[in-house]
């Protein structure tokens, strides 16, 4: 980021970090691979934990194996009497004696630092060896006019390569010396509130806490330090949020006859979650404001209904919809979903992907064209140059992270105020929904449409492979269809996973030719397609994958999904890939196989889905076990890396950081108050680039 437009206040912040204490050109190179390049990054590395060295009057006063800081008469030095023997040193508190230990320590060193007839502080761990207590290598022997030199409370911080504490504890006192005075950030309500300290005295006291309880997450200078981090997300978001807000929208107010005429095709009503997102969306739609929603729905919770419902509205008020999927499959599922249920409203639905060539291509551009085809479900076919849409007034993008944000408004360029909805069968949990889709409203889909049988879940180990295919024989023979799923392509040597073209030919030779199919990752598309599509019409009875079929592909006859070596995979794609089977009538089943011994997180995930289908609580328990830049991917998530904040321990800050960026937007849309200019410092300080460039400063 460049410094142009950083305050000036802030400069010191961002200055070398050679100019502290103890640190030089190997230390700064070394602490630069550890993300920490600026006074700025090494005060919002806080300490992991910490010692207590308060002074006892004697190591009895410590229960050993603990930390004990005494006051010692040394006593005599008795040198190893060979090599490799340790160095001791006998000493004595107020009410007993114990011996010092070193190895490798040269003597004349040793004779210095501790004089016999002396007294010395010293602080280290206690340890009992043959019921005498022994200290090996103190952290501090100090003499007793430097004992005000030992913390009575010991930060201990993250260390990297040759890096230690004592330097890390005298570059963070420097650092602190900088701090300059901001002006406050946060709204007064809810510093008081909170009874949050001010930004400066916060990381002074995280960087010296005085007891455990004050490196807790739960801590009140902590919580004000990652309230700081997410808050200035959030405005980011915001600011992103409002730009497009500000993009002028197209009222788009459908009449409800075309919606009237599905409902009463429906063998079922919709639930009220249903029924509330489609109330969102239509009033976002019919706002000046252009929509920028997301629809967030647990596997089978009926989000192609609500999808067909925002496209009527579209259709109702004279326009179009278009429906984007990111592969043909999904696509031609989305059509074959929709198709019956638009014949009921009498609306022209059209497939088009980079499969149509031709005439046949050319005859859809021009009824798109002409406005003749209402609804357009495709893949990334749509986004070519050639295509033109009558009157395009809502664009959906199903999968979300399947496209980046320029392709959704690339989607949202070929008509005039398009609004936008976009769709995730992921449930997230709310802490991070907020901080990948913060800048965009949110519709949850929480229930589940009636008529969808539950899945029974089992855990079976791998030990039990014959009977699984013995199972597998005569649920084929009732005219049961099942997805045997498989973690890796092929045999390789490092992985004892079996691949998906062993189990295939295994399968085969056991249940007979014709009877299984296979897909996977490395077939060409055309032969993918015939896969996937020979098990839906129900020609193969058993599709072995891998998880290629995770999103999106529906059979309602298959009602078996064994999912093989299920502990290594996480526990989202577990609940995605259970998601496959229960969309009939019959009664389905997931079998979890395993290798054993299960590891204790291994059988935790695994329980958790035998206990409970509810795709929200699945996704808590997934954050909380592995944490939030796993649980997405941080990688290719958008997801930001947090210095401290802990989205798991933290996750209140989130939706308060993001009810307070807009209000704050809403009152101050171009932070000219003085608030406002104090959030500007906080977005230099927290180096959020994309905002700077939102609010044109710098």
């Amino acid at each position: 980021m460049t410094a142009r437009g950083r305050p000036e206040i802030l400069w010191p912040l961002f200055g070398a970090m050679s100019g502290l204490d103890g640190i030089g050109p190997k230390t700064e190179a070394t602490l630069a691979q550890a993300g920490i390049e600026k006074p700025r990054d090494l005060l919002m590395t806080l300490p992991a934990s910490g010692i207590d060295r308060s002074r006892k009057a004697s190591v009895l006063d410590v229960r050993a194996p603990a930390v004990a800081t005494v006051e010692v008469t040394v006593g005599a030095h008795n040198p190893p009497a060979r090599k490799g023997r340790p160095y001791r040193i006998m000493v004595e508190d107020s009410r007993t004696p114990f011996e010092i230990v070193y190895f490798h320590a040269r003597g004349d060193y040793l004779t210095r630092l501790l004089p016999t007839g002396q007294k010395r502080i010293v602080s280290g761990r206690v340890e009992l060896f043959d019921g005498v207590p022994q200290m090996a290598h103190p952290d501090h022997v100090l003499r007793p006019d430097e004992a005000g030199d030992i913390p009575e409370f010991e930060p201990v911080y993250p260390l990297h390569g040759g890096v230690t504490q004592k330097l890390m504890w005298k570059a963070t006192a420097n650092a602190l010396e900088l701090l300059p005075d901001l002006p406050e950030w946060i709204d007064p309500g809810l510093m008081a509130r909170e009874g949050w300290p001010g930004w400066a005295e916060a990381l002074r006291r995280a960087h010296r806490p005085e007891a455990a309880t004050e490196i807790a997450a739960t801590a009140l200078p902590r919580l004000r330090l990652a309230y700081d981090e997410v808050f200035a997300h959030q405005v980011t978001l915001a600011l992103a949020r409002a730009r497009v807000r500000r993009k002028r929208g197209r009222p788009t107010e459908g009449t409800g006859a075309l919606r009237a005429m599905v409902t009463a095709a429906l063998p079922y009503s919709p639930t009220s979650a249903q029924r509330r997102a489609v109330e969102e969306i239509a009033a976002d739609m019919a706002g000046p404001l252009r929509m920028n929603r997301l629809l967030q729905g647990d596997v089978g919770a009926g989000k192609t209904l609500v999808a067909l419902m925002a496209l009527l509205i579209a259709v109702e008020a004279g326009g179009q919809g278009v429906m984007m999927a990111p592969t043909e499959i999904l696509a031609r599922q989305h059509l074959a979903g929709l198709a019956p249920l638009a014949a009921a409203a009498d609306i022209r639905l059209e497939l088009l992907t980079g499969r149509d060539k031709g005439r046949e291509r050319a005859e859809k551009l021009a009824a798109l064209a002409d406005g003749r085809i209402g609804i357009l479900v495709g893949t990334h076919a749509v986004f070519q140059k050639d295509v033109h849409f009558h009157d395009l007034r809502l664009a959906i993008v199903d999968e979300q992270h399947r496209f980046g944000v320029a392709q959704r408004m690339e989607l949202g360029a070929k008509g005039d105020g398009v609004d936008v909805l976009v769709m995730t069968a992921t449930p997230i949990p709310r802490s991070l929904s907020l901080a990948q889709y913060g800048d965009m409203d949110i519709s949850v889909l929480d229930e589940k449409p009636p008529g969808r049988t539950p899945v029974t879940t089992a855990l079976v180990s791998t030990g039990r492979m014959g009977e699984v295919v013995e199972h597998l024989r005569s649920a084929v023979a009732e005219g049961r269809q099942a997805y045997w799923v498989c973690p890796l392509v092929e045999e390789s040597e490092v992985s004892d996973m079996t691949a998906a073209e062993e189990r295939f030919k295994h399968l085969r030779a056991a249940l007979g030719e014709g009877v299984v199919g296979l897909v996977h990752g490395q077939l060409p598309p055309s032969e993918k397609d015939a896969a996937m599509a020979a098990f839906a019409r129900n020609e193969t009875k058993v599709l072995v994958a891998t998880t290629v079929i995770e999103v999106g592909v529906d059979v309602p006859n298959a009602s078996i999904m064994v999912i093989e070596r299920a502990e290594s995979f996480g526990l989202a794609q577990l609940h995605q890939l259970r998601g496959r089977v229960g969309r009939g009538a019959a009664k389905s089943t997931c079998l979890l196989m395993y290798q054993p011994p299960l590891s204790e997180t291994g059988q935790r995930r695994l329980e958790i889905l035998r206990e409970t289908e509810d795709g929200f609580r699945i996704a808590e328990e997934d954050l909380a076990m592995r944490g939030a830049g796993d649980v997405i991917g941080t990688a290719q998530s958008g997801l930001p890396r947090f210095r401290i904040a802990d989205l798991e321990n933290q996750a209140g800050l989130m939706a308060l950081a993001q009810s307070d960026a807009r209000k704050l937007l809403s009152d101050d849309p171009d932070l000219t108050s003085d608030r406002g200019a104090a959030v500007r410092t906080l977005l230099w300080l927290m180096e959020q680039d994309r905002a700077i460039q939102l609010i044109g400063v710098g």
